[in-house]
């Protein structure tokens, strides 16, 4: 593993940055800090300490604030604010001050910038018009905490002992430039005034940029690179389990110069995430990789990989000199070795005839196999018990069923006839695979009827297993299990107290994540381990690139969802039209 990275000129520039930043914050706010020793480094501070300049102190350290992450990363739009911020901050310095040091030190900050701007380059991210929103929400949170101190920090020029009540609904009033029920003696009010107003100016600025600048969606499949991916699946699509994940339309895709190969990402968090190894041929797969990292260094994105094989972290390793690490193993059940016989298959096979005996059947088919009206209900149960609010998967997860052009995915149901039918009829639980070249299938999702009794996902993943000769399906690939090989070595008998600790961490991390859990599904049915691996730039980028995988996953969710009442209400309306609709098409 390599050590961290030496620190470039935008992350130094950042940090400078952001240091100015806070100095000039503290200076708008905190009346001793004009006054301390501090006072010196503080003449960076754009303007003097009277009520107007503590205003101006103010926005321009929560504007070089907001702009220190973007300039790290190179961005070209931050340092085009950098540099228009900086030397008005030297302008106020000199105008409201007589600062000549002050504005030196601005001027200083600013020839690097100027000096160094090849390096602030980057492209701008992929983005909607949710950015605003969130903006406003942590930028009028932060305000409303930040006037709180405002108004709090003149205890002897306060007059009177205003509750919190007051100074709260004062912060408020004073974010929107009106007066508040807190005074107090001399131009203190003054001072307070001018710095909530700049705080809510800013909110508001900042608010409406966001809101009305050009939008740039995150990228989708487009019909022809979905074409073009399914053509080269067609080809070596036997390669890699994981290859049909690819026709993921939330990806983008980039091709290789000869258009024999080619990866698909998604950009979260500046974190420009693969997943699986590169599609097509492998002579090819250095073009693709080479046309990936183009794009990361264009973007400043963090260029990351999740879940490729031993094969594609060595072509990943070797063609841009990143570092692969172990993330865990893939199980992978060959048909023609499956059986329910033997003592290991012993708690499977009785779950499996238990539950046969209670009266459910199974049915195995491709999709394209089953009519339109079935396939609609099968959609509308796959939603309504997925259990989250969020769909998850990313590396592993098609994210739809049921599509036209996914006539090949199999699709396994349970059933049972009811005394009274379900909102979905007999069908209890569903099984969704898709292909992996001619001969080969890939779980894709496992949802089922939450009444239903427990073991429906064992007895369809033998079902789908014992129909797969029909569809010339000789191997099917199950859950990836994250840490298998710690979990496994950490529960023998003479392991170590730092592999006992760290399964015991795996095992307490999967209250909420189902790392164990996973694992001991997957091993019930005695497949066999293929490693999978994370490639990653340095060691220090893994927490930011765990924390994009956790979103690209499904397990953090910065946005939004519509409330659940709401899509319940919309997939009943669809049911009913569904149901509609097949009366009268039986009755014509």
């Amino acid at each position: 593993m390599r050590g961290p990275r030496p620190e470039s000129v935008p992350g130094l520039v950042a940090r400078a940055c952001a240091l100015v930043g806070l100095l000039d914050v503290a200076g708008g706010v905190f009346p001793r800090f004009r006054h301390s020793r501090m006072h010196t480094f503080a003449e960076v501070l754009p303007g003097s300490f009277g009520p107007f300049a503590a205003a101006l102190s103010l926005s321009a350290g929560v504007l070089l604030l907001l702009l220190a992450h973007g300039l790290r990363r190179g961005k070209r739009r931050a340092w085009r604010a950098a540099v228009v911020l900086l030397p008005a901050g030297a302008v106020a310095q000199f105008v409201y001050r007589h600062s000549i040091v002050g504005a030196l030190i601005s001027v200083a900050l600013l020839v690097p910038l100027l000096l160094h701007r090849d390096q602030f380059a980057a492209l701008p991210d992929p983005r909607s018009r949710w950015r605003a929103l969130a903006n406003f929400v942590l930028m009028g949170a932060g305000s409303l905490g930040l006037g709180l101190i405002i108004v709090s920090v003149h205890p002897r020029r306060m007059i009177g002992d205003p509750s919190l009540a007051d100074r709260i609904t004062h912060v408020l009033y004073g974010l929107f430039g009106f007066e508040g029920p807190v005074d107090y003696q001399g131009n203190t009010s003054w001072t307070v005034a001018f710095s909530l107003g700049a705080l809510g100016w800013i909110t508001a600025v900042t608010t409406i940029y966001l809101a009305f600048r050009p939008e740039h969606p995150a990228a989708r499949l487009t019909e022809d690179d979905e074409v073009r991916l399914r053509a080269l699946l067609d080809k070596h699509g036997r390669r890699d389990s994981l290859g049909h994940f690819a026709l993921r339309r939330d990806k983008a895709v980039v091709f290789s110069p000869s258009g024999k190969a080619a990866v698909t990402y998604r950009v979260v968090s500046g974190v420009m995430l693969a997943s699986g190894d590169p599609i097509g041929d492998v002579e090819a797969w250095p073009g693709a990789i080479e046309r990936f990292m183009d794009e990361a260094k264009a973007h400043s994105w963090t260029p990351a990989v999740m879940g490729c094989s031993e094969t594609g972290g060595e072509v990943w390793t070797r063609e841009t000199g990143l570092d692969a690490l172990e993330l865990g193993d893939e199980a992978v059940v060959d048909v023609a070795d499956f059986s329910l016989a033997g003592r290991a298959m012993r708690n499977v096979r009785q779950m499996v005839k238990r539950i046969e005996r209670a009266g459910y059947e199974t049915r195995v088919r491709r999709v394209r196999d089953l009519g339109e009206g079935e396939l609609e209900r099968i959609r509308l149960a796959s939603e309504d018990w997925r259990g989250t609010d969020t769909e998850r998967g990313f590396s592993m997860a098609l994210g739809r069923v049921g599509d036209p052009s996914d006539g090949d995915c199999l699709i396994a149901t349970a059933h049972k006839a009811d005394e009274v039918p379900g909102e979905y009829g007999d069908l209890k639980a569903i099984l969704h695979f898709v292909p992996w070249g001619p001969d080969g299938a890939s779980l894709d999702l496992m949802r089922r009827d939450r009444s239903a009794d427990p073991g429906m996902n064992e007895l369809l993943i033998v079902a789908a297993l014992q129909a797969a000769p029909k569809f010339g399906i000789t191997r099917v690939s199950l859950n990836f299990a994250m840490f298998r090989s710690a979990l496994a070595r950490g529960e023998k008998i003479g392991a170590g107290p730092v592999l006992r600790a760290w399964r015991g961490l795996l095992v307490f991390l999967s209250r909420w994540f189902q790392i164990e859990s996973l694992y001991k599904f997957n091993a019930k049915f005695q497949p066999r381990w293929e490693p999978r691996f994370v490639v990653y730039r340095a060691s220090g980028d893994l927490p930011r690139i765990g924390f994009a995988a956790m979103q690209a996953e499904g397990f953090v969710n910065l946005a939004l969802p519509l409330p659940r009442f709401l899509r319940r209400r919309s997939k009943a309306a669809r049911v009913c039209a569904h149901t509609v609709a097949e009366r009268d098409v039986r009755a014509a």
